[in-house]
């Protein structure tokens, strides 16, 4: 991360610093996703290059911890919103616990969700996603360029 006169981020949107870098996707959609830290560490995008049953998905992600206008405190919850190129806009939690990312459509507990394993190396990261009443898929990213520290 950058270094700057911000507050350093906590510890638990800190270890998404894993992600930063570029992973190539497949299984159920394919192509790339790259992540990134905005300055001053509080925000993590993701530029999303992706095709999935035919159709091209382009898009950005922000993620972090939400504070509002007036807030004094920032939510609990790593909090996310996908901005589609055909103008949807998606809402996500992020929970990282050791090696396992669970990504949340929604709010956290939410019955779509990502479920992902990262190897002991942190270079390929496995799972599926899971849909309500189905739908859902495997899908693996393998990280192919190192974090631009």
């Amino acid at each position: 991360m950058s270094e700057n006169t911000n507050p350093v981020p906590d510890a638990e949107l800190a270890a998404l610093d894993r992600m930063v870098g570029t992973w190539k996707v497949t299984g159920g959609a394919e192509g790339t996703v790259t992540y990134r830290w905005l300055e001053g560490g509080h925000f993590l995008v993701q530029d999303i290059d992706l095709e999935q049953y035919g159709e091209r998905i382009l898009g950005m992600e922000v993620i972090g911890r939400e504070r509002p206008f007036g807030a004094e405190q920032a939510s609990v919850d790593i909090k996310s919103r996908y901005y589609g190129h055909k103008g949807d806009t998606l809402d996500y939690v992020y929970e990282l616990e050791g090696d396992v990312l669970t990504i949340w459509g929604g709010e956290k507990g939410s019955p779509a969700y990502m479920r992902s394993t990262f190897n002991e190396t942190g270079d390929v990261l496995s799972g599926a996603w899971v849909y309500p009443g189905g739908g859902g898929y495997e899908t693996t990213s393998t990280r192919i360029t190192p974090a631009d520290r």
